[in-house]
Formats: C-alpha cells, sequence, structure tokens
C-alpha cells in the first residue's frame, strides 16, 4: 500500500479493496489507510463479491502461462494471455466447476439436454 500510495495519482476519498487476508485486517494496516486518509473496502466472504474465483484464475494463468518463460515484450505477452484466456481457458482448460470438462464440452452437452424450440 505504501509503495501504491508514493506511485500513484491519489484523489479524494480514494478506496483501497482487499480480501480478509489477515494482513488487511491487522491494526498496523488500519493505521496506514488513515494516516493515508483511504477508505476501507474489504470483500466479504462466500459470495459474488469474493475474490476467490479470480485468485484461482489469475493463480492458474501464473503457473500454466506467465511462469513458463521470459517474455521479451509486453506486446508478446499481452497477446499470449488473451491466447491463453479465449482459446485455452474458456475453450479447452478442464474446469472443475463443470464436472471437469471444457467450457466448449459443457455448452455442447448443454444443448444437446434443451428442447427443440416450437417456433411458429
Amino acid at each position: 500500500m505504501n509503495m501504491a500510495v508514493r506511485e500513484r495519482k491519489r484523489y479524494h476519498g480514494a478506496i483501497l479493496h482487499a480480501d480478509h487476508g489477515t494482513q488487511f485486517t491487522s491494526w498496523s494496516f488500519g493505521e496506514n489507510l488513515r494516516r493515508h486518509n483511504l477508505i476501507p473496502s474489504l470483500g466479504t466472504v462466500g459470495d459474488c463479491y469474493d475474490n476467490a474465483a479470480i485468485e484461482a484464475f489469475w493463480g492458474r494463468m501464473q503457473t500454466e502461462l506467465l511462469n513458463t518463460r521470459k517474455w521479451p515484450t509486453n506486446l508478446e505477452l499481452t497477446i499470449a494471455m488473451a491466447d491463453w484466456i479465449d482459446n485455452f481457458y474458456n475453450a479447452e482448460r478442464l474446469h472443475s466447476y463443470l464436472g471437469h470438462v471444457s467450457p466448449d464440452e459443457y455448452e455442447m452437452l448443454w444443448h444437446a439436454t434443451q428442447p427443440e424450440s416450437q417456433l411458429s
């Protein structure tokens, strides 16, 4: 947080959002927020605002793509990330939430179970 305060342009009433990790609920973290006039926003646990899903996504990208090699340019990294998301993560990768099938396969199975449309 100190680096963010030092490096970024701040606006009155800036909000700092964090999860419920112990470092974000400590007394010293609260003191830092007050010292820098930041408004705290702590995510809730186990609902649609819980950031566990996105943390899992970024963790998978980190191990399956980002840590596999050094990226010579930001453009190459950006292209690799877009390709990984569009062509692997969203299409081929097996997702435990979908019963260990890929999103493409899940969508085909779902369409196969839907009744035929009766358009007149």
